[in-house]
């Protein structure tokens, strides 16, 4: 069904990007190689996920995430021992271009060096959630359509959920963002500190399209969190819990390769944009409307796609804790129908 928000992909790019998908599964199980341990399935709130166990070099037991259990996961855990790391690799850039030419969207190069880096060193392994435009970069992919909508942004956002918010992702994996992010010679720089320890924000001064920030949901204190698992302190948003919840996987895109990332579920990233649109000041009223544009999207694509019972569920959710949440919901989507009137048949609430 065609659409003003998105076009649906090709089954030929749909099939390139599945398949690209359980390559990089099979390359993200391969890491635990040298790492003696073994395979664990764990539920969270009546959902099981994938987990690996293993004793760190100081002996301490560690648990990291691999995914949610399906029957795919759970084959390529089984078909890991046959592959060759070096033709995997070969095999996820073919695969990378593949995807790119038959019109699945990609990030820009030097925004994918810094999220693959990360990849490497761990970050979504450790609960590291990419949000922000690049998460609805890759979402579109996973969903197997491709936004109309510009999708360039400077920024690159990452959450965690936190010590306060039971999610799936949560392990006890230990390792070090500045370091990562150094190793890469990108110029970047931790521009926020608090208390002397590393920042929530690094920017590139000689780049102004490099730009990252780290946040978490807020605290009774109102922050800022520091992890020490992660070498790390996040600046803390109101409200972020919520699409922090029912977490997914997706492949990002480049043109030198691909990775997978953790990224919220497109239903609660919709709302959540909803939720959030009226704390945006004046002075940001462009990026107000480009929450709503992306919100637009996804409940297009869920609704036309037969998932209007996973915004529905979404939407409860948000309404079931408080006043002000209710609030902030009516007042977005009051927003987003003045500006996408086509939505007032889905009857997204």
């Amino acid at each position: 069904m065609k659409s003003d928000l998105y076009t649906p992909l090709s089954l030929s790019a749909q099939t390139a990007y599945a398949e690209l998908q359980d390559q990089l599964r099979i390359q993200s199980i391969d890491r635990f190689r040298i790492l003696p341990g073994a395979f664990h399935k764990q539920m969270q709130k009546g959902r099981p996920y994938i987990y690996y166990g293993y004793r760190d070099l100081d002996g301490t037991g560690r648990m990291a995430y691999v995914g949610p259990e399906d029957d795919r996961i759970l084959d390529l855990i089984k078909k890991h021992d046959a592959v060759k790391a070096g033709d995997l690799q070969i095999k996820i850039k073919a695969l990378a271009k593949s995807a790119e030419a038959l019109g699945c969207a990609s990030a820009l190069t030097k925004h994918f060096r810094v999220i693959n880096r990360l990849d490497q060193y761990g970050f979504f392994g450790a609960g590291g959630i990419l949000i922000g435009t690049h998460a609805f970069l890759a979402m579109g992919n996973m969903l197997g359509v491709k936004w109309l909508s510009s999708n360039l942004t400077m920024d690159v956002d990452f959450a965690h959920a936190g010590k306060n918010v039971s999610i799936a992702l949560c392990a006890n994996v230990k390792i070090s963002v500045h370091d990562a992010l150094n190793s890469l010679e990108m110029g970047l720089l931790p521009i926020t500190e608090f208390s002397g320890k590393t920042g929530a924000q690094y920017r590139n001064p000689k780049d102004p399209e490099l730009r990252l920030d780290f946040v978490t949901p807020q605290t009774r204190n109102g922050g800022p969190v520091v992890l020490p698992e992660l070498g790390l302190a996040l600046e803390c948003l109101k409200f972020m819990e919520f699409s922090l919840i029912d977490t997914t996987q997706a492949v990002l895109l480049s043109k030198e390769g691909a990775c997978i990332v953790n990224i919220p579920s497109p239903e609660r990233y919709a709302v959540h944009k909803l939720i959030i649109y009226g704390e945006r000041p004046v002075s940001e009223r462009s990026k107000a409307n480009k929450d709503l544009g992306q919100a637009a999207a996804i409940f297009k694509v869920l609704f036309e796609s037969g998932n209007a019972n996973l915004v529905r569920d979404a939407w409860s959710d948000a309404l079931s804790r408080g006043p002000g949440w209710i609030k902030r919901l009516n007042q977005g989507k009051q927003a987003l129908l003045r500006q996408y009137p086509e939505l007032l048949t889905l009857n997204i609430d």
